[in-house]
């Protein structure tokens, strides 16, 4: 046991493992400054220890400029590694101490503002009544995080992720459809196909990340097809300004049935081509492989897929 005991402190010591905590920290709030601040030591002591790991391990961790810090993509990796190792410390931790069967800390999730809005935001209160504990930072915009760069934990994304890094479980698949108001239709008709559209005034969301139309799309012969539309409105940053819209009467747009379920059972907008409705589109909840390893993300992750998502 003693052999052991010395051929781990001589491969990993105190100081070292300091030193991963201090970059950790560095990373994630993107600022030494900030770091040292929040630990109540000098910038210079967490600018050595990084130093001292970055020769250590012979490769640049950080791209500093006069502004601010980055993680080079090596740093990025080592962080992912890190911080999997350091959350495995206390997780272990705290099991020892009998205190991991109830979630704390902090947690960052981002979710679209649709989504967050109609479906995740209703039932958060039922999550702060089981997990008291659990301090949440909730980013509700129509972007998609960086988890390592912004230092999120959970992301709700319409569609499936291509990036090979990130785990996604599907929550739901929700259904597309084209709305208007009674007051729009009664003016100007009812659109009986989708090449009507060319003759009536639709609203369309510009996607946040390319600018550019987010795509409306029909069934037509038994196929899901992308309708070459002409908008005469568009919309930006939010996608409910086009709902508003079609509520007052200014349109015709698409949209999620989730969105204006309500709308619709109160008479405020009609469906309209029901015969070309039929696309579907997923929502998943993506997230690290090693953030659920964390008791809070995990509490997380559980709670939503057992509210909304397909049980597996």
């Amino acid at each position: 046991m003693n052999h052991v005991t010395r051929a781990i402190h001589r491969g990993f010591d105190a100081v070292q493992l300091g030193s991963i905590e201090l970059f950790c920290k560095a990373a994630e709030q993107q600022s030494f400054t900030v770091a040292a601040n929040l630990l109540g030591i000098t910038p210079a002591a967490v600018s050595r220890s990084v130093a001292r790991l970055e020769a250590r391990l012979q490769v640049k961790l950080f791209v500093r400029t006069t502004r601010q810090i980055r993680l080079t993509d090596a740093g990025k990796a080592y962080y992912e590694q890190c911080t999997q190792a350091l959350q495995q410390i206390r997780d272990a931790e705290l099991n020892l101490l009998g205190k991991q069967r109830e979630p704390s800390g902090s947690l960052r999730v981002s979710l679209p503002t649709t989504y967050g809005h109609h479906r995740l935001l209703p039932l958060m209160p039922r999550f702060f009544e089981r997990y008291p504990k659990i301090k949440i930072e909730l980013n509700v915009a129509n972007r998609n995080v960086d988890f390592v760069e912004e230092g999120f934990d959970v992301a709700i994304r319409l569609g499936m992720p291509d990036d090979s890094r990130l785990v996604a479980r599907k929550l739901e698949d929700v259904v597309r459809g084209t709305y208007a108001s009674p007051d729009y239709l009664k003016r100007y008709g009812v659109p009986q196909t989708p090449e009507d559209l060319h003759q009536h005034r639709c609203l369309q969301f510009l996607l946040p990340s390319t600018g550019r139309p987010f795509p409306w799309f029909f069934s037509i012969d038994g196929e899901t097809r992308e309708f070459d539309l002409q908008a005469m409105v568009s919309v930006t940053d939010d996608v409910l300004g086009a709902m508003t819209l079609a509520k007052n009467g200014g349109g015709i747009c698409q949209s999620f049935h989730y969105i204006v379920d309500e709308d619709l059972k109160q008479g405020r907008l009609v469906e309209v081509l029901k015969d070309y409705t039929g696309q579907t589109r997923p929502y998943s909840m993506v997230y690290l492989p090693n953030r659920l390893m964390s008791a809070t993300v995990r509490a997380f992750v559980d709670f939503v897929m057992e509210e909304i998502g397909s049980r597996e």
